[in-house]
């Protein structure tokens, strides 16, 4: 079945679409729901959240652009909304974050993938936001400041912490590898 038929079929609620649908892009859609959680529940939640909203809207996908970006999307104003939820509060944190110690010793040996995600995750909540959004998202600071009604300033801010925290703890796992 065509990505065009798959998104008719959900369109008409056919239920063999959805889980379908729902299959082919779960995995996906669950990484970005792991870098806004906190942990593998609240990324679930966000995840279920998620696609409600995809199948209540998906009549509204003009057909115009990535399918896959639409619903990436919509699970990242979910975990946005989700997290506001929590009243997010945009702080500043001591310059010494030490929280490398928390990565598993075999992982030192090499900074892959995995590991640049849990120093991520590891991030205080508004950093991680921001990076998320802003590195790995592609929004500007200033869809940012609307989208966390926060100052253009801000995440600027936020990101430079953000960023200063990933290569200190880069650094040091570099130091123990070594």
């Amino acid at each position: 079945m065509t990505e065009f038929e798959l998104i008719k079929g959900c369109i008409k609620q056919q239920a063999n679409c959805q889980r379908m649908l729902y299959e082919q892009y779960a995995g996906k859609l669950m990484a970005v729901c792991l870098r806004y959680a906190n942990d593998a529940m609240e990324a679930e939640d966000i995840l279920q959240d998620a696609f409600v909203r995809i199948f209540n809207y998906i009549n509204q996908f003009k057909f115009e652009g990535s399918f896959e970006g639409w619903m990436r999307r919509i699970t990242v104003n979910v975990a946005l909304k989700y997290i506001q939820k929590k009243k997010l509060q945009f702080t500043e944190v001591s310059e010494h974050h030490d929280s490398a110690a928390t990565i598993p010793a075999m992982a030192y040996s090499q900074l892959g993938e995995e590991v640049l995600l849990q120093l991520i995750q590891q991030l205080p909540t508004g950093y991680k936001i921001v990076f998320n959004l802003n590195v790995i998202e592609g929004y500007s600071h200033e869809e940012i400041a609307k989208m966390l009604n926060i100052k253009a300033s801000t995440s600027r801010s936020q990101l430079v912490k953000a960023r200063k925290i990933l290569q200190e703890q880069i650094i040091q796992l570099q130091k123990i590898a070594v």
